[in-house]
């Protein structure tokens, strides 16, 4: 009888837990209303932004970001932002390759049992920017940068709400809020109070394409770069399920034509 109450009160504690954190992250500001390719049904991901967004993602984020789910290849496979049909194996696309290498890699033990360092390679997976989960909260003032390999998929309304949370950062807070030490104000998170710095000022990289590297625009960039690297699988996904769709349709329609045909001399 008593365990069945601590089950009953750890439900509803939970419960009430998750509640009042909905309702936490409700209090953000609202989210800016921004369109991405990569939406709707019939939504494909914007390879150029892809690039572009990685770009941003290796020099501006990874400093502090992880993406350790992600394997490097998987920018060269299809659907990928530098998928190459002349080298539909990633491992051979002379592009990953020289991505990979821009990497290094921590390996090992050798055959001395001592750890070493080499460059990457496309099947590698991103490296994390800190050694352990302690070093990098200590060189983030006790805060914990996310992972961006799923990032987009676990927040609410993700690509919204991270395209207007890196463009909403505000040089001071408004009358009445005071920030605590080390933080920053930025309306759309929760509480208006954030750990990260802003991390995207007026021409933070130099886009190869010529885009002009804006707030927006690299925010936007990012942003896509990030749900594929959520959901590598998107586009192939998605005309996976129209054909399927397409065919479950023909399929009815003979159907109903055989029934037709079997019961037409037949009163109903």
């Amino acid at each position: 009888m008593n365990i069945r109450k601590t089950t009953l009160r750890a439900i509803i504690g939970a419960g009430l837990m998750a509640l009042s954190v909905n309702a936490f992250a409700s209090e953000g500001a609202e989210l800016k209303h921004k369109h991405f390719s990569f939406e709707g049904l019939f939504g494909t991901y914007d390879k150029a932004a892809g690039q572009r967004g990685f770009q941003v993602f290796k020099e501006v984020c990874s400093g502090c970001h992880s993406m350790t789910l992600v394997p490097i290849r998987a920018l060269g496979e299809e659907g990928g932002p530098f998928y190459d049909e002349k080298h539909p194996n990633p491992i051979d696309n002379p592009v990953i390759k020289a991505i990979a290498k821009d990497f290094t890699i921590t390996d090992g033990p050798n055959s001395d049992g001592d750890m070493f360092e080499r460059p990457g390679k496309p099947s590698d997976y991103f490296p994390a920017p800190f050694a352990n989960e302690q070093a990098a909260r200590a060189s983030n003032g006790g805060a914990l940068p996310p992972d961006f390999s799923l990032l987009v998929r676990a927040r609410e309304h993700g690509p919204q709400y991270i395209y207007s949370l890196l463009t909403s950062f505000e040089d001071e807070a408004p009358e009445g809020v005071e920030l605590r030490d080390g933080m920053n104000y930025n309306p759309v998170f929760a509480g208006g109070q954030i750990g990260m710095p802003p991390p995207l000022f007026e021409g933070s990289v130099e886009y190869s394409d010529g885009t002009p590297a804006t707030v927006e625009q690299m925010a936007s960039d990012v942003v896509t770069f990030m749900a594929w690297a959520a959901d590598p699988k998107m586009e192939v996904r998605k005309r996976t399920g129209w054909m399927v769709m397409i065919y479950l349709f023909i399929f009815a329609l003979l159907m109903y034509g055989s029934y037709k045909a079997v019961w037409r001399d037949v009163e109903h």
